[in-house]
C-alpha cells in the first residue's frame, strides 16, 4: 500500500513538473487569454487592486468605441458604464479580494445601457503574486440566455428576474416571486441574496431606478411621468430613490448627459 502511494505521489510530480515547464515556454503567457475573445456570450477581465483592467475580453465592447485591447488597459468600470453599476462591480471586487473567496455566479443586470432587460451572471477569484498576496481579481460573465436553465439557484431565479426587468411598475410579495421559482419563501429570499447580492425590494428598487435613468436621457417626459412610467408612486419617491442610488437628483442627471452629449 505504501509503495502505491509513493507511485501516484511520483506520478502526480511528473505531471505538475510537466505542466509548469510547458506554460513557461508561453512568450507571452498571456497570449492564452485571446483565446477568450472567441467564446460567444463570454466575458473575461483581469484587474488590479485598484480596479483597473489588466486584461480584457473585447466581446464585451461590442456596443462601444472599442477597437483594441489597449483602449481598456488602464481604465476601471467607471470609464464605461454607470455609476451604479460600477460601484455595484467595484465592491464586489473589493470584498473578493478582501476576503481571499471566490465569488461564484452573482446575477446582474448585463454591462450594458440603462434599462437594459439582459442579466449576466458572474464569477469572480482572487489573484495572488509568487508570494502569496493578493494582487487583483479575475473573472468572467455569461449572459443567461447561454446558460442551463436548470434547478440551480441561477436556473430557478432567472425567471424571475426576467420578470421584473419587463414589469417594473408591477409590485410582487416574496411569496408571489418565490411562488413563480418554485422555492419557499426562506428558499427564495435567501438564494435571491446569494445569487444577486441584494434583496428582491432593493433589486427592483435598481431595475426601477436604471428605468427611469434612460428614460431621462432618451426621452422628453417629465419627471413626474417617468415616476408614474417606472413604479414609483410620484415625483419625490423616484427623487429620492435616484440620488440614493446615482448620487444625483432625476433633472441633474438629465442635464449632465445632455451636456455630455452636446460636446
Amino acid at each position: 500500500m505504501q509503495g502505491w502511494i509513493i507511485y501516484v505521489y511520483i506520478c502526480r510530480m511528473d505531471c505538475a513538473q510537466q505542466k509548469k515547464k510547458f506554460f513557461s515556454q508561453l512568450a507571452p503567457a498571456e497570449q492564452i487569454l485571446r483565446l477568450l475573445d472567441h467564446l460567444p456570450d463570454v466575458s473575461f477581465f483581469v484587474k488590479d487592486t485598484k480596479g483597473r483592467f489588466m486584461a480584457h475580453s473585447l466581446n464585451k465592447f461590442q456596443d462601444q468605441d472599442i477597437k483594441t485591447e489597449d483602449d481598456v488597459i488602464g481604465k476601471t468600470d467607471h470609464d464605461f458604464y454607470a455609476a451604479s453599476r460600477a460601484d455595484t462591480y467595484r465592491a464586489d471586487d473589493e470584498a473578493v479580494m478582501a476576503s481571499g473567496i471566490p465569488m461564484v455566479n452573482r446575477l446582474e443586470p448585463a454591462p450594458e445601457p440603462l434599462g437594459s432587460p439582459r442579466l449576466v451572471t458572474t464569477s469572480k477569484i482572487p489573484l495572488r503574486d509568487k508570494e502569496g498576496k493578493i494582487i487583483g481579481v479575475a473573472g468572467f460573465s455569461r449572459t443567461v440566455q447561454a446558460l442551463d436553465a436548470g434547478k440551480d439557484a441561477v436556473g430557478c431565479l432567472a425567471k424571475v428576474i426576467e420578470y421584473l426587468h419587463r414589469n417594473i411598475t408591477e409590485t410582487l410579495t416574496s411569496k408571489e416571486l418565490a411562488k413563480m421559482a418554485g422555492l419557499s419563501i426562506s428558499q427564495f429570499e435567501r438564494r435571491f441574496r446569494d445569487t444577486c447580492g441584494t434583496s428582491p425590494r432593493q433589486y427592483v428598487l435598481r431595475v426601477r431606478v436604471d428605468a427611469s435613468a434612460r428614460k431621462l436621457i432618451g426621452t422628453e417626459l417629465t419627471v413626474s411621468e417617468i415616476a408614474q412610467e417606472c413604479g414609483f408612486h410620484d415625483h419625490a419617491h423616484l427623487s429620492r430613490s435616484f440620488r440614493k442610488i446615482l448620487r444625483q437628483s432625476p433633472t441633474e442627471y438629465r442635464n449632465s448627459h445632455r451636456l455630455a452629449g452636446s460636446t
